[in-house]
């Protein structure tokens, strides 16, 4: 095995394993853009060739000079471009790039039924070939249209076990009407019917021999019906509706023994037989599911002894029936997922209410599918469908198909409001017409084991456009084919390239000038870092004067002074640098999209936007790709649930009203967006007293309208709302008249009995003290001092003595 001169390793050892090319290829964004303002990554980066220079970072050029730096200084030939044209190296650098080009790029369509198949063009451009060095990113720009009047096919798979008899009856003239309202959307309309029950064997159905012919008898209830079948294709596409009407009027129901049914064997059968259901390529693909009852799904075949995984494949017979229903065990979700996808199909689950939360989880788990609340009649049926194509047609979602696991992608969607959303990749709420962009940057984390190019494709959710990447990977550097074997500036003993000798085995020493074991004058101090410390960091031995690295059962051992190896950083969960990211030196170097000292924190925030399409509905921080809610009484994924914060009753009353009354601020779509985790149920007489319920009221002309709104552990919200507003009768103007007077009579009746009162009981007080007074009082017989006598009594004699004194001037 060759070794390239200079390298610190001998024998295997010698030339750094191919693991540090995996290591070093990771050093991105950490490293400063100049030298003396830390570490030079590309410098210390301990790179001993071309090819594992660029791995290092982005930045970092290599010189092919012959004539460059020290012999001892191997390294400075990879650094930075600046700094190599400054050292004398201008016209001998290795630098690529990524790049990128438009292989091919046919322009947007503006309508879709008007013009031939292959016109209709949603997405573009529609190939595109990139040329990418690890760790150097490079972008292109696609945009999508949901084209005007396209093409749908739209088939509709009913279940026809015995408790949807009476869906059945409601549907029989589906066709016409379903075709219709369609026809007000698209002028290109096609429509099929299949129908399913389960497999007809134990214990999914009854096969005892009386049941062969007739699985209801014994039942009172409904004493007739069909044998059981597991799913029958009985109208391929077509646009003549009447056929569709007179299938529908053929049909009748059947009985299996346990509640689930065997939908799941139907949807993927409906998927991958294209040629016998008649899927247009050039049209958008409904799948119609009714059913009333929750789905059987994978292993649970075993319990009738089916221990054979589906595989995928179409099983019609010439009878259209699903040959292998007894033979093959029911599909995964993952593999209807799949199927779906790649023949472009929209499902939308159309349940009862009481199976609505599983189905809606079901979403989650197969792109693509929506579902919708049927009535137990499938009255609703027309309008539910309707209402399910207007929500696929409102949004655009792109997803990537066979990307290589070395390629690192992200998006940013610029949707219909002229707004960037970075790390997202889809657009809602969208109009028929409506473009919308997307920004994809595409990094190359590594290089291939070998030299080949990759292919992957990224395609709008449920659209047949596709966009083809083309990926070819910038790893070798140019003078490497111009490689010298045996070359005399190797001494003979070594191959020279790119401005370095790779020696032949034996052989050390940058002009592959030592033989190894060979005896010489070894000067220590040389592999040394910094005098006082170990020999080769006491990770090596020194060997023609450069360090000899161990071999560790950890890792790589590495770097001119045995200073570094890749496992001595930190950990998450046990995990190196958490697996996103590759440790260099006792530093973890994260991956794109990721930080943190061990990597485990993701910059990524699609997952914190909410869907009202705000980052953690406004209420908290985005950290780490998860939303910390910051908002007192807010949770949830994105801090959407609130019951005790401002407006949360405002928010719910919206959903209450574009919901359940088809009123109010919200359209159609957004109500769709906004409103998707509520669970409103309407009640006679509103409950209030759960402690777990926040009570809401607001106006409605004169009335008031009452709700309750709780989360439940499920993660969606509650409102119980009264059926009808609470309002009180206005009294008219004589009631209002007579109130007033009888208000005024009363009062002054009541004032008129108070003076009385108050009177009453002064007089008493008054007459007590009388009667008090009167029984103190004692008399005595006198006469009246005012009284005189009628006669009167004169004495003469007294009255001349009187007069007589008085006259000489005494007095008596």
């Amino acid at each position: 095995m060759p070794r390239r001169g200079g390298l610190p390793a001998p024998a295997a050892a010698r030339r750094p394993p191919p693991l540090l090319r995996l290591l070093l290829r990771l050093l991105l964004l950490a490293a400063p853009l100049q030298p003396g303002r830390g570490l030079n990554l590309c410098t210390s980066g301990s790179a001993s060739s071309c090819e594992e220079c660029l791995l290092i970072h982005p930045k970092c050029a290599w010189c092919s000079k012959e004539e460059f730096g020290s012999t001892k200084s191997v390294p400075s030939r990879c650094d930075f471009l600046k700094n190599l044209i400054a050292n004398g190296c201008a016209g001998a650098i290795e630098n690529p790039r990524s790049s990128s080009s438009v292989a091919k790029n046919v322009p947007l369509s503006s309508k879709g039924s008007g013009q031939t198949h292959l016109d209709v063009t949603q997405i573009t451009p529609q190939k595109v070939a990139l040329s990418l060095r690890p760790g150097d990113r490079t972008s292109f720009r696609v945009q999508v249209r949901q084209v005007e009047d396209y093409p749908v096919d739209l088939y509709y798979l009913m279940d026809l076990s015995l408790s949807m008899n009476d869906d059945l009856d409601n549907i029989r003239n589906l066709g016409t009407k379903l075709a219709e309202e369609m026809r007000k959307l698209t002028s290109n309309f096609r429509l099929g019917f299949g129908s399913f029950v389960d497999k007809n064997i134990s214990p999914f159905s009854y096969t005892a021999p009386r049941y062969q012919n007739n699985p209801c008898i014994g039942y009172k209830l409904f004493p007739s019906c069909v044998p059981s079948f597991g799913f029958r294709h009985l109208l391929s596409l077509t646009d003549k509706v009447d056929r569709f009407n007179e299938e529908v009027q053929k049909q009748k129901v059947s009985r299996n023994r346990d509640a689930p049914e065997g939908g799941f064997d139907a949807i993927l059968q409906a998927a991958v037989c294209k040629e016998k259901i008649g899927w247009r390529k050039e049209a958008s693909h409904l799948l119609v599911f009714t059913t009333d009852d929750v789905p059987h799904i994978a292993l649970d075949g075993k319990l009738g002894g089916l221990v054979q995984p589906h595989d995928g494949q179409c099983h019609l017979n010439e009878a259209n029936e699903y040959s292998a229903s007894s033979q093959l065990d029911y599909p995964s979700l993952a593999l209807l997922g799949e199927k779906l996808a790649e023949n472009n199909i929209h499902l939308i689950f159309a349940v009862t209410k009481s199976h609505y939360v599983l189905y809606k989880n079901f979403t989650a788990l197969i792109p693509g599918t929506t579902v919708e609340i049927l009535h137990k009649d499938s009255k609703n049926i027309i309008e539910l469908i309707v209402k399910a194509y207007n929500s696929i047609r409102s949004k655009v979602e792109l997803t990537v198909w066979d990307s290589p696991e070395d390629i690192g992608l992200t998006f940013t969607a610029t949707c219909q409001d002229g707004l960037s959303y970075p790390g997202l990749r889809k657009c809602g709420d969208l109009k028929i017409g409506d473009t919308v962009s997307f920004e994809v940057s595409v990094e190359a984390r590594s290089c291939p084991a070998e030299d080949t190019s990759h292919v992957f494709t990224i395609k709008p959710a449920g659209f047949r456009d596709t966009l083809e990447v083309t990926v070819t990977y910038n790893c070798l550097c140019g003078c490497t084919g111009l490689a010298e074997p045996a070359s005399g500036k190797c001494s003979g003993n070594g191959t020279y390239a790119c401005g370095l000798c790779e020696c032949d085995a034996g052989y050390l020493g940058a002009r592959c000038e030592c033989e190894e074991g060979a005896g010489g004058e070894t000067q220590p101090g040389l592999c040394r870092e910094v005098e006082g410390k170990p020999v080769c960091s006491g990770r090596g031995e020194c060997s023609c004067n450069q360090c000899v690295c161990y071999e560790s059962e950890f890792g790589n051992i590495y770097g001119p002074f045995c200073e570094c190896d890749d496992f001595s950083c930190a950990r998450y969960k046990g995990v190196l640098c958490s697996g996103h990211g590759e440790c260099h030196c006792g530093e973890c170097k994260c991956h794109t999209g990721y930080i943190g000292d061990n990597c485990n924190c993701s910059t990524e925030t699609a997952s914190c936007v909410s869907s009202d399409g705000q980052m953690c509905s406004g209420r908290g921080n985005c950290i780490c790709g998860r939303c910390q809610c910051t908002e007192p009484g807010a949770f949830g994924e994105t801090c959407e649930k609130c019951p005790t914060c401002p407006g949360v009753c405002s928010t719910k009353r919206d959903c209450i009203e574009c919901k359940l009354f088809n009123s109010g601020r919200l359209d159609n779509q957004t109500c769709q967006k906004h409103c998707k985790d509520e669970l409103i149920t309407t009640v006679d007489v509103l409950k209030t007293d759960d402690p777990n319920a926040i009570l809401c009221a607001y106006p409605v002309n004169n009335c008031v309208m009452k709700f309750t709104y709780s989360e439940l552990a499920s993660g969606k919200s509650n409102l119980t709302v009264l059926k009808e507003p609470a309002c009180s009768s206005a009294p008219s103007a004589v009631t209002i008249v007579l109130a007033v007077i009888g208000s005024v009579v009363l009062i002054g009746t009541i004032l008129l009995g108070l003076w009385k009162l108050l009177v009453t009981i002064h007089d008493r007080r008054e007459f007590d003290r009388f009667q008090s007074e009167r029984t103190r009082a004692r008399y005595e017989m006198a006469s009246n001092p005012l009284y005189r006598k009628p006669i009167s009594t004169h004495n003469v004699e007294f009255t001349f003595n009187k007069l007589n004194k008085s006259y000489n001037g005494t007095v008596d």
